[in-house]
């Protein structure tokens, strides 16, 4: 799947899950379990309980998603 393809909200990581993966809270109080992308994992971005991420949701399965980026404090969106 296309990177464009994803639809995209900000939330904040609950928990860390086993095997690299996340439990996000949604903005909308959706939660989603996602894992890093592969960017973020090939430059060692870490990601902690309590971040601000922006994720891409699957379209086919919104339960599902990759942290696309982490915001910094008082950040708003990536771009």
């Amino acid at each position: 799947m296309a990177r464009d393809d994803l639809i995209q909200g900000t939330g904040t990581v609950e928990k860390i899950l086993g095997g690299g993966r996340y439990r996000i809270v949604l903005e909308s109080g959706q939660v989603v379990t996602a894992q890093l992308s592969g960017r973020m994992r090939r430059f060692r971005i870490r990601v902690i309980p309590g971040d601000r991420v922006q994720v891409g949701v699957s379209p086919y399965d919104p339960t599902h998603g990759f942290i696309t980026f982490r915001l910094r404090e008082g950040q708003t969106s990536a771009r």
